[in-house]
């Protein structure tokens, strides 16, 4: 009879250990110690694929092609991504934004080694507003584009959400993204957050935003900052 109370006892602390130590997906719901009122979401917006947008001015923005390359230069080094046909609702957002500047000196705000590094938060250039980075964005939000047969490898560029119980829809955020580190470590996000890209240069670059030294709240110590989002080769 003890040796049954001990099993059951130990199982359960088994159990308990496995749910403390899960990571939640990107852009969950603050701690209610720092939730706030203030937020930029609104109610889901039209974006428009590129073949319905206005006809792109000679520049170093015209011809991307249907799987768009593009250079993210960070304080940590630079990565180049290739963004996905069959997601074009979040592949021409990104474009839309990085062509805008929207993502000009914002940090890599939540940082975990051997899980993700995630970005894209406008809050972030503001550090009065510490308190809300993670809850910021273009004031829209995007319909999921989730498509099977695609994971959460290394370098895999994917959307922030919020979670299933407040967005059952899995609707992804107007800016925030996430970048894997870790394969095994985002296994479980697989089809329950849109994988626009992924990074085919620059992967060490990944490597060393993870290693930087973050606070409780995953927050990095240092700044690490995207200097700029433009096409690749251009």
């Amino acid at each position: 009879m003890k040796y049954r109370l001990f099993c059951y006892f130990l199982a359960a602390a088994l159990v308990m250990t496995g749910c403390k130590n899960q990571k939640p997906g990107p852009e969950e719901p603050l701690p209610a110690n720092e939730t706030t009122t203030e937020t930029t979401e609104e109610p889901n917006k039209e974006i428009k694929p590129m073949n319905e947008a206005p006809a792109a001015p000679a520049n170093l923005w015209a011809e991307l092609g249907e799987e768009p390359m593009l250079k993210i230069k960070t304080t940590d080094g630079t990565m180049t991504v290739k963004l996905y046909s069959d997601t074009p609702l979040h592949r021409d957002n990104f474009v839309k934004l990085a062509q805008s500047g929207f993502y000009d000196g914002l940090l890599f705000h939540r940082i975990i080694r051997g899980f993700m590094i995630q970005g894209g938060d406008p809050f972030t250039r503001d550090s009065s507003k510490i308190a809300q980075f993670g809850t910021g964005g273009p004031g829209y939000t995007i319909p999921a584009e989730i498509v099977a047969g695609k994971t959460h490898k290394k370098g895999a560029l994917a959307a922030a959400r919020r979670g299933d119980q407040v967005n059952p829809a899995k609707e992804s955020s107007g800016s925030q993204f996430y970048i894997v580190q870790d394969e095994e470590g985002c296994k479980h996000l697989d089809g329950e957050y849109t994988i626009f890209g992924e990074v085919v240069d620059g992967l060490s670059v990944i490597d060393k935003i993870a290693s930087e030294r973050t606070d409780m709240r995953d927050r990095p110590l240092n700044k690490v900052q995207i200097i700029s989002i433009t096409p690749a080769g251009k």
